[in-house]
């Protein structure tokens, strides 16, 4: 499912500023979420069900805060696809796991995205979605993944594209 897909209106105010980009690109993530939950939903029951439908509410209401922030930041927020293009076909329960794991993983990645473009209390809420996702993630897959929110950027990804390390100490300093 792409979630790359982020569009601006003209009188977007904003529309340069890097935490607006990263705040929409975390809605588009949200949207195609609430819509892959909306799929994986029916194909699974009892705990497996129980857990999709909090993951799914979760997701809404990530989406909802997402959209008042970019709004909040000048921005008109990201608009939901009508439908997602699914990474597979989900026939079944087992397939349906495997989704929602992509789904928290991609969600996971944008948010890692977020936590680098923002300061202070939105840095904070990203962090904590981003820890979200990658629980889920891990529930989901029955394992976890060593950095959540870089896995998709690992294989054949450009470290240039991602901007410098701002860690303390990062560059050798204290």
């Amino acid at each position: 499912m792409s979630t790359r897909s982020i569009r601006r209106s003209d009188d977007d105010s904003d529309a340069d500023s890097p935490e607006l980009t990263a705040v929409q690109a975390a809605l588009a993530a949200e949207h195609a979420a609430v819509y892959g939950y909306g799929v994986l939903g029916g194909r699974l029951d009892g705990k497996q069900g129980t857990e999709a439908r909090a993951a799914h509410d979760a997701h809404r209401a990530r989406r909802d805060a997402l959209a008042r922030t970019a709004r909040d930041l000048g921005g008109r927020p990201v608009a939901s696809n009508a439908a997602y293009a699914l990474p597979f076909a989900v026939p079944d329960g087992p397939a349906a796991v495997r989704l929602a794991a992509v789904l928290e993983d991609r969600i996971a990645g944008a948010y890692a995205d977020l936590v680098r473009a923002t300061e202070g209390a939105r840095r904070g809420d990203a962090a904590g979605a981003l820890r979200e996702a990658a629980v889920r993630s891990a529930r989901w897959r029955g394992g976890n993944v060593a950095f959540p929110g870089l896995a998709e950027r690992a294989a054949g990804a450009d470290p240039a594209a991602t901007g410098p390390v701002e860690a303390a100490g990062a560059d050798g300093t204290r």
